[in-house]
């Protein structure tokens, strides 16, 4: 998660040259109540979308491939400086679609092998939290590796629903959950680290059967697990490191932890 103050964030503990970040921003954001791309509200003195590559860039990754749709000349002109690369989603057909459309990009990069999957709206991520679910991810060969987090009050956020074993079986969207599915407390993050060819594999073989009609990411969790890949868990406590902001309100709790954590010296979630 990042703040104003670059000289605050802390460097990787390793570099990830075989690892490339796909960070979804196409979308508008219709309930930020403004003609703004959601990405490019401000936070800290700078646009959501800014905070996310800093993480990245401190992650020492092979690249970032932002996916731009809404405003997309802007969103590019927002994230040019920090070397992102780009691939336009032409159609809003949900994340799966976004993350497909990035696979041209990813490709070009020579030995990328894992897939690190960021919401361009989730801009306090620590590079902490990311780092784990890369040792994990790498350590364990998994297909995927998922972040979860447990919240008193899970809202809207898809559900993780794990086996008898603790293991993670699927990801439910809200609005495909059942009132059992709801009453998880375990949300999904829709922070991943993926191996790249499963999840290219995977994305061509998703189908839209869902509440919303759209290609979600999540039906890709409970493919692998179906043919007997290894999908790993890593779950955090800390509710601001996988907020995403949808709101005007949440956009101000943000700027309040941000300002909070700045006053101290220290990076939220670090």
């Amino acid at each position: 998660m990042a703040t104003a103050d670059a000289s605050r964030h802390p460097h990787s503990i390793s570099s990830h040259a075989k690892v490339a970040a796909v960070i979804l921003a196409a979308g508008k954001g219709t309930r930020m109540e403004s003609d703004l791309a959601k990405v490019l509200h401000p936070l800290a003195g700078r646009p959501l979308i800014a905070h996310v590559l800093e993480t990245c860039r401190a992650l020492s990754l092979a690249c970032s491939v932002v996916v731009v749709g809404y405003q997309r000349e802007r969103v590019e002109q927002a994230a040019a400086s920090w070397g992102a690369r780009f691939a336009l989603q032409d159609r809003q057909l949900g994340t799966g679609h976004a993350v497909l459309s990035a696979e041209s990009a990813i490709r070009s990069e020579p030995g990328v092998a894992t897939v690190l999957v960021l919401c361009g709206d989730c801009p306090m991520v620590p590079v902490s939290l990311l780092e784990r679910v890369l040792q994990k991810h790498q350590s364990s060969a998994a297909a995927c590796t998922a972040v979860g987090a447990r919240l008193p009050d899970a809202g809207r956020y898809g559900r993780m629903i794990t086996d008898a074993a603790g293991r993670l079986a699927r990801i439910v969207e809200y609005k495909d959950a059942s009132d059992s599915e709801r009453a998880v407390r375990l949300i999904n993050s829709g922070i991943y680290a993926f191996s790249a060819d499963e999840l290219f594999r995977s994305l061509k073989r998703i189908t839209p059967n869902n509440a919303q009609g759209e290609y979600y990411l999540t039906d890709v969790v409970a493919m692998l697990v179906a043919q007997g890949k290894l999908v790993e868990l890593v779950e955090t406590e800390d509710a601001a490191a996988v907020m995403g902001i949808n709101t005007p309100q949440e956009l101000a709790t943000a700027e309040r932890i941000m300002g909070v954590a700045s006053a101290h010296g220290a990076r939220p979630g670090a």
